[in-house]
């Protein structure tokens, strides 16, 4: 077993396991070992593997599990897996009630069967069983969500065991996978990005940008675009503002900067383009409706015995195929034109590229978008794309990032055994950064840290900051203020909208554990940020992303000699990115977006200056004084303003 398997397999008695794990780790064989364990060892009656596409239904075929040392192959009988069987995902409900009179043990379906069968046979029906949800973020505790709602009955009833499976614990649309309730049913394995490339063969490195054009993106699509590279070109959506509104054009307008094309490989239906130093790309086009030829091409992708030949491909474009589940280890650069609807779909598209190859040390991803131009009717659309980009950015970043342990700086404190604190190693009486290779860990001392104090806020610090980060990098008015506002004063981030994402997501937490919750989050993301631009500055390209890194996180940690919560709130999380965006966007577009952002005057609400008034209130527990509102430091008067805010509504209530 790979170390993300060994670790699944060691949680396998668990009824509720959730499996957060990057594309490519190897979730759906982890899966089989458990799924075997359970119903031979766990007395239950069958295993259910629910997947959202049927394409994704084939990661789950017959596997020989014993030629590697385990003690049962994997075995679906092929009837029995319904992403193969003809027909509309509805009508195939009548066929899960035949499974489960069955004496066969495995079922592979789409979650569409799954709901409709649910809905036809009761949660009864399942009593006994493992039910197996692969790509989990399709599901969301709205109750419009059906799945998510069948999974709470099946969960009450408490007659099934669940093994939830996704490479990206949030959605783009910043609902809840799961209530808190039902979530802190499971149990969690977690195993990041950075030990799934640390513990890689070949690829080490994983490169995240975006780039702006204008114009028409097929003519820059060369600037990004390097045909060495085995790429997927994800063109966009036909709804976007990026579109041409003509698919077949734009893959035609792709191929013409490509080269000459040559015609079609007669076995695969491959486009064969001959660039100018006489190489000949072959080109999958999976964006051509007609059935017979894009099922030639889809076919030859899906040809086992080309699994492992580097060249049987170059240069794969797709619009709306190529995402979840498609695999092709050779893919050095994804390049995605135009913002995709969600955060979700963005990790899937990252995840083609993240498969280890041999001869593969580095692979990127590429987020081409058009620039807001002011003369456009949907200019607004154009700005919330960019910001919608970058705060995608942001949170794929933190994905990459090891794993950060935060704990209070104390005089009692010591080296975490395991942990490498670089030259000089451990120093009494400074805030020390340590880090363990071996599991991608820093161990992070900070002054004045709030410390988790139930199981619950404790398990959020540990498990769940990338799903805070990614709500508070989705919360539009969060970014539009952290990139564009002149006179932002950072901790109007960091500490109330941060907060408020906080109460809005825990609202079982205590007020203390609320904050605790927030600092460690504002910390990871802050120290990424930090170390990142560290790492910019001193660009060593010997070094690995992961090392330089790591690298920047020590050196940030010594220049400000030691850490304090404090000066962490006091940083702006948005600011490199600024920095980005004015070195890719041209000055013109960028004073355009700033103008159009700064135009929306931010006003006070009531629940902000509630939050400032607390903050208030600790600080004159602090130093004896309340915050003055003509004091130099912004952020001692913005809370000053946020009482004198309060005030007046009394004041005006008093009055009617």
């Amino acid at each position: 077993m790979r170390p993300m398997q060994e670790r699944a397999f060691e949680r396998r008695g668990e009824q509720y396991l959730l499996i957060k794990s990057p594309p490519a780790s190897g979730k759906s064989r982890a899966l089989m070992f458990i799924a075997l364990d359970k119903l031979h060892n766990q007395g239950l009656r069958q295993a259910i593997i629910t997947v959202p596409e049927k394409s994704i239904g084939s990661s789950f075929a017959d596997e020989p599990l014993s030629a590697f040392g385990f003690w049962k192959d994997w075995h679906v009988v092929p009837k029995w897996n319904l992403c193969n069987a003809p027909g509309a995902d509805g009508g195939k409900a009548d066929s899960v009630g035949a499974f489960l009179k069955s004496d066969d043990s495995v079922l592979v379906c789409p979650h569409a069967t799954f709901r409709n069968a649910v809905e036809k046979f009761g949660v009864e029906a399942f009593d006994d069983r493992m039910i197996a949800v692969d790509e989990f973020h399709h599901v969301s505790a709205n109750p419009d969500n059906k799945l998510g709602a069948q999974l709470t009955e099946l969960m009450a009833r408490d007659r099934v065991h669940i093994v939830a499976m996704t490479g990206s614990y949030f959605r783009g649309d910043t609902e809840a996978v799961l209530m808190p309730h039902d979530e802190a049913k499971f149990d969690t394995v977690t195993y990041t990005y950075y030990e799934q490339l640390n513990g890689y063969q070949y690829l080490k490195t994983l490169d995240i940008g975006y780039y702006f054009y204008s114009g028409a993106y097929a003519d820059d699509i060369l600037k990004v675009l390097d045909p060495a590279e085995k790429t997927i070109i994800h063109i966009p959506s036909v709804n976007s503002r990026e579109s041409t509104k003509d698919k077949i054009r734009e893959v035609e307008h792709i191929i013409e900067e490509l080269g000459a094309w040559q015609g079609t490989d007669p076995a695969t239906g491959f486009q064969l383009v001959k660039r100018s130093d006489g190489r000949v790309l072959r080109i999958a086009d999976l964006v051509d409706d007609d059935p017979a030829k894009r099922e030639k091409v889809s076919a030859a992708l899906k040809d086992p015995t080309q699994k492992n030949n580097r060249d049987h491909v170059d240069i794969i474009i797709a619009l709306g195929m190529a995402k979840e589940g498609f695999d092709w280890i050779w893919c050095e650069h994804a390049l995605t034109v135009g913002y995709r609807s969600s955060l979700t779909e963005i990790v899937q598209i990252i995840g083609r590229a993240t498969r280890d190859a041999e001869g593969k040390t580095r692979a990127r991803f590429t987020n081409l978008i058009a620039e807001p131009d002011a003369a456009e009717a949907a200019v607004t659309e154009a700005v919330n794309d960019t910001l919608k980009a970058i705060a995608a950015s942001l949170l794929m970043e933190q994905v990459l990032a090891p794993r950060f342990n935060f704990t209070p700086k104390k005089p009692d404190s010591g080296p975490a055994p395991g942990f490498d604190y670089g030259e000089g190693g451990y120093k009494e009486g400074k805030c020390n950064v340590g880090f363990n290779e071996e599991s991608g860990q820093f161990q992070i001392e900070i002054k004045g840290l709030v410390e988790p104090k139930s199981k619950e806020a404790e398990r959020i610090c540990q498990e769940d900051l990338n799903e805070v980060i990614a709500a508070f990098a989705q919360d539009k008015t969060t970014v539009e203020r952290g990139l564009f506002d002149e006179e932002l004063v950072p901790e109007e981030l960091t500490q109330v909208r941060m907060g408020k994402i906080i109460k809005d997501k825990y609202p079982e937490l205590d007020e203390g554990d609320q904050e605790a919750v927030r600092q460690h989050a504002i910390a990871a993301l802050n120290l990424t940020q930090k170390a990142k631009e560290a790492a910019v500055e001193g660009d060593d390209s010997e070094k690995s992303g992961n090392t330089a890194l790591i690298d920047g996180v020590r050196k940030f940690a010594m220049d400000v000699r030691d850490l304090d919560i404090d000066l962490i709130d006091r940083i702006n999380p948005f600011s490199e990115a600024y920095a980005i965006l004015a070195k890719t966007m041209s000055e013109e577009s960028l004073k355009q977006v700033q103008a159009i952002i700064s135009a929306k005057k931010v006003k006070l609400t009531p629940e902000e200056a509630r939050d400032l008034a607390r903050r208030a209130v600790k600080f004159k527990q602090e130093r004896g004084r309340l915050p003055s509102i003509t004091s130099p430091d912004a952020w001692e008067k913005k809370m000053a303003e946020g009482v004198a805010f309060l005030a007046r509504m009394k004041a005006e209530a008093a009055n009617g």
